[in-house]
């Protein structure tokens, strides 16, 4: 778009995550976007008798007159509308070339299973966790196609027509709305200047789980739509390459990009330990400009980064960082958090029994569960963010050449050393012992909210059970 943008208007459809898009949109000082100001059942929310002072009943006669209200309003305006609000300002809006036109969808499997929720549990809305209702629907492959068979033939209308008119259209995908870079070149194609430097937290995500968990007749659901079935929704924030805290070799052609809650330890002292010096002597807090001149001197070189169990990484991410080990304080957020949660509340690791130690740690893996779908005020930190995110992150600047794993770390380390000609005399010494082990503990319920916490790594680096 250029800078003659004088409204926007967004086209979307029930369950697709406009509330999320406007609310972000409605962060930016002289953005407004009015809801669903053509709804045919309200006037831009519920519950509202009118919107620029025009009530519902002026509306549903002269349609224009809010239009008009909307373009002309102080800084950039705009609605969202869906395939079943009023058509009569549909040619209007399309032939208005100071409109810019946004699009977002939804797979139709994941729009239609979280439509069905909220109509079961009058639920369309989640600002707090703690209230959330949840139900399992059963699938009506004829409901489905139907719907789904509307809103297409919508959509596909609307591009062409879009085209036809000799205009663009943003497009947006569900799963892409919690993307800041992307949100800002939205931003960009307004014709705005500001940016956003975090994305609203307000809405929670309301049905985090996989299908087949949302789903009575699930396998019915597999059979009506086959191959085209989605993957579960990613809402765990990006992350950055964290640059300054890679380790680099002081001799040696090597650099390790740490997985916080990971093996570090033993890692950063077998690396200095391969060139005979003190962990002291290892490089770090590098820039990337500092990494890439380092790169350039060293000639060929060999980043790596090491994954641990992500049950074992939680339970370290919990011990060490949110109670901090024996006589911390821990993180206090996160504990306030947990007490509001889950009804938690954490003494000193020095106060707790081994079976006390287990209820909190699986109340704070559920705790995990719901922060890194969105669904807490709290952000998601590195020492506990998921590990497939935290490698996407590496790849931003520098992507390792080699992912080990803990369990067979020595032969890892070895290949590096032959890779870069250097002598792997080195062994890799164990980490100290915490003050609770997990094997002390570790149970099949426990495996199973690690699971659920923490799908995505468990899937794309094929864990199995931590026993």
């Amino acid at each position: 778009m250029s800078g003659s943008v004088s409204s926007f208007v967004i086209f979307a459809e029930m369950r697709t995550g406009s509330n999320y898009l406007e609310s972000n949109l409605n962060t930016v000082p002289g953005v407004v976007c009015h809801g669903e100001a053509f709804n045919p059942h309200f006037i831009g929310y519920p519950k509202r008798s009118e919107l620029l002072q025009v009530t519902q009943t002026d509306r549903d006669a002269t349609p224009e007159r809010l239009l008009a209200r909307i373009r002309g309003g102080e800084g950039l305006n705009g609605f969202r509308y869906f395939h079943d609000h009023d058509a009569r300002i549909y040619k209007a809006v399309l032939e208005d070339r100071t409109c810019a036109k946004i699009l977002l969808r939804r797979h139709p499997v994941q729009s239609y299973v979280s439509w069905k929720i909220a109509q079961a549990t009058g639920q369309w809305k989640l600002t707090d966790h703690r209230r959330r209702k949840s139900a399992r629907i059963r699938f009506d492959g004829t409901e489905y196609h139907h719907r789904t068979n509307i809103i297409a033939e919508f959509q596909a209308r609307l591009l062409r027509d879009i085209r036809e008119a000799g205009q663009s259209v943003f497009q947006i995908d569900y799963s892409e709305l919690n993307d800041l870079d992307l949100m800002n070149g939205l931003l960009a194609w307004l014709g705005i200047d500001q940016r956003l430097e975090s994305l609203a937290n307000s809405l929670k995500v309301q049905n985090p789980e996989p299908l087949s968990d949302k789903v009575e007749n699930y396998e019915d659901l597999v059979q009506a739509v086959g191959t085209e079935l989605p993957e579960a929704a990613h809402w765990e924030t990006d992350r950055g390459a964290s640059a300054r805290d890679y380790l680099t070799a002081a001799r040696a052609p090597l650099a390790f990009m740490p997985i916080p809650s990971g093996p570090e330890g033993p890692v950063r002292h077998w690396l200095a330990a391969l060139d005979g010096v003190s962990d002291a002597e290892l490089g770090t807090g590098l820039s990337q400009k500092d990494l890439r001149r380092w790169r350039r001197k060293m000639g060929p070189s060999r980043a790596f980064t090491v994954l641990r169990h992500p049950l074992l990484r939680a339970h370290h991410a919990f011990l060490t960082g949110v109670l901090a080990g024996v006589g911390g304080t821990g993180m206090p957020g996160v504990r306030a958090a947990l007490a509001r949660h889950s009804g938690v509340t954490l003494p000193s690791v020095d106060e707790m029994s081994p079976d006390e130690y287990r209820s909190a740690f699986l109340a704070f893996l559920g705790w995990l569960r719901a922060n890194l779908a969105g669904q807490t005020p709290q952000g998601v930190s590195p020492i506990w963010a998921s590990q497939s995110q935290i490698i996407s992150g590496f790849g931003k600047f520098w992507p390792p050449d080699l992912i080990a794993r803990e369990d067979r770390l020595p032969e890892a380390l070895d290949f590096l050393c032959h890779e870069v000609g250097a002598v792997p005399t080195p062994a890799v010494l164990p980490e100290a012992p915490l003050p609770i082990s997990l094997e002390s503990i570790y149970d099949a319920e426990l495996e199973a909210a690690a699971r659920a916490a923490y799908t995505r790594d468990y899937v794309f680096f094929g864990f199995s059970d931590y026993r």
